[in-house]
């Protein structure tokens, strides 16, 4: 530990998680790609699966509508709008139905109160702040820790906040994963051939959020082990 020292082991644990974080994305593009091509039963849209979905959860306020972009696709809360890309709204795939379902499993968490889903998004004003703030703190804090300790100290308050939020997103992203495959497999939009398919794309789309929290603890702890070294110094 001593020969490799702080700043290097940071970077270590830095070049790892981007090289993971890489072969994940890499993963997930070819995955949807190849499974874009395989046509869901009865050849359902994105859309389709959506509006049943949330037909089957007597959800009734909640607006499906197309967005631009790739795997943009998302659930707002605020406004209950359910946004597909247009690949995935107009798709009729294994790949469009997993993630139209996948982001139904959020409109389902929130019109059921999940709890997760609530503590994430009363985490979101604090968060928003947090995150326009805390890089310039923290190089604030970098920069004047022999004088000004605190400084620094606050910046790993406001990234430990931005850390949290990346934590409590995981069960969120799994949880709405597991409502959407038993969806899918329940009402056969799914076959026991294509089903697994499903299950694969959207275990790699959880991954993607797992290394982003790894990776976010780990800058934590390196902002923490500065602290300490600082303060010692």
């Amino acid at each position: 530990m001593n020969g490799i020292g702080t700043n290097g082991l940071y970077w270590i644990i830095f070049i790892g998680v981007a090289v993971i974080s890489w072969i994940i994305q890499n993963s997930l593009q070819k995955a949807f790609k190849e499974y874009s091509n395989i046509p869901s039963e009865g050849n359902l849209t994105g859309k389709d699966v959506a509006q049943q979905m949330l037909k089957d959860n007597d959800i009734y306020d909640v607006t499906v509508t197309c967005i631009d972009g790739q795997l943009t696709d998302n659930y707002n809360p605020t406004n209950k709008t359910l946004n597909l890309s247009r690949a995935v709204y107009y798709g009729s795939s294994v790949a469009s139905a997993a993630v139209a379902a996948h982001e139904c499993g959020h409109a389902v968490q929130h019109a059921t109160a999940y709890a997760p889903l609530q503590m994430r998004s009363a985490l979101v004003p604090v968060v928003s702040f947090a995150s326009k703030w805390v890089m310039w703190v923290l190089l604030a804090g970098m920069l004047l820790i022999k004088v000004f300790p605190g400084l620094l100290f606050a910046g790993i308050i406001l990234f430990a906040l931005t850390t949290l939020f990346s934590f409590i997103t995981l069960p969120v992203e799994i949880n709405a994963s597991q409502r959407a495959l038993v969806w899918l497999n329940t009402h056969q939009i799914t076959s026991p051939q294509s089903h697994p398919k499903a299950q694969r794309a959207l275990r790699l789309a959880a991954y993607t959020y797992v290394v982003a929290a790894l990776s976010s603890l780990a800058t934590l702890l390196y902002y923490i082990m500065i602290f300490t070294g600082g303060r010692r110094d």
